[in-house]
């Protein structure tokens, strides 16, 4: 059993695919098979199911996926530390999060952070959702996660930064653009456009409304949030979305947007394998991070200092 051998399964698991893991690693489909095989020989187990569309961890494969992404993810942070301290101030600081989110809430930070550090390279990997995000803190050798929190996550620790209110995105002469504020029968009554199924934030945006015993209408979903606002700016609807950081009193051009007041806020911030892990510099980037968070008209989330949920 190796490194290699525990690294491409881990892979395998994410992707659901041995054929995908070949294209990425550049070999054989019968080459990453192998290092599975002789993982199952020596454990005398089998660790994956084969079906039409892919493959799945057995229950015998998720207890070892869970404790190899651990340890590898340990040695990983470690080897860079270690490599970080033999050269100094330089290294990088790698972080996965959303398309639109390094605009929204990292684009001064970032600046800042290169201005404090400038041998440190950050380096950005972009997935689609809260769960990518976890799955490439896993299987990558990755720092931090920008993501919206929710559930707790096994082998995860979740550090809130800022609470989003959540707002209704208008056109200027929607009905609902003079209002101070939208009720939950409004939503139930409007053309909403809402994060994608599936989504953490759309998760939880449909626990609340069931708990107001609020019907959504049809809805159309999207990608994220930016584009929500585009279609609600271009009449296709009325956007239920976070209040972003920027936004402040001004709503995009041509838009207005409403408070939702009975929703309670969205908790966006960190997500990491192990915080006391992490190496100075990217401890050093988060909180870079939430330092710029914190002025830009949301509010801190309640312990965002040090409150983790594992």
């Amino acid at each position: 059993m190796t490194l290699d051998d525990l690294r491409i399964f881990i892979s395998v698991c994410r992707a659901g695919s041995l054929s995908a893991v070949a294209r990425d690693l550049s070999c054989t489909q019968s080459a990453v098979s192998q290092h599975v095989k002789r993982l199952e020989r020596e454990l005398g187990v089998s660790l994956l199911e084969r079906h039409a569309r892919g493959v799945v961890p057995t229950s015998a494969g998720r207890v070892l996926q869970a404790a190899a992404s651990d340890g590898i993810g340990g040695i990983d942070l470690a080897v860079r530390r270690l490599r970080e301290q033999v050269r100094g101030e330089g290294g990088a600081v790698r972080i996965t999060t959303g398309a639109t989110s390094v605009r929204h809430f990292m684009a001064e930070a970032v600046v800042d952070f290169r201005d404090r550090y400038p041998r440190v390279s950050l380096e950005f990997q972009t997935v689609s959702s809260s769960r990518g995000c976890f799955d490439a803190l896993a299987a990558d050798d990755l720092d931090l996660a920008w993501i919206t929190l929710g559930e707790p996550v096994r082998g995860i620790e979740q550090r809130p930064v800022v609470e989003l209110p959540w707002v209704l995105a208008v056109r200027a002469d929607d009905p609902l653009a003079g209002r101070a504020h939208v009720t939950p029968a409004d939503l139930a009554a409007a053309q909403l456009i809402t994060p994608p199924e599936g989504s953490t934030s759309r998760g939880q945006l449909d626990v609340h409304l069931g708990d107001l015993a609020v019907a959504l209408p049809t809805v159309t979903s999207v990608a994220d949030w930016d584009t929500a606002v585009l279609l609600a700016e271009l009449g296709l609807g009325q956007a239920v979305v976070p209040a972003l950081p920027g936004w402040g009193e001004r709503a995009p051009e041509g838009l207005r947007l409403v408070p939702v007041p009975a929703l309670p806020p969205l908790s966006v911030g960190w997500a990491v394998r192990r915080w006391d892990a992490l190496s100075p510099l990217a401890r050093a980037f988060a909180d870079t991070v939430a330092e710029h968070c914190a002025p830009l008209g949301v509010g801190p989330a309640q312990g965002a200092s040090l409150a983790a949920r594992v």
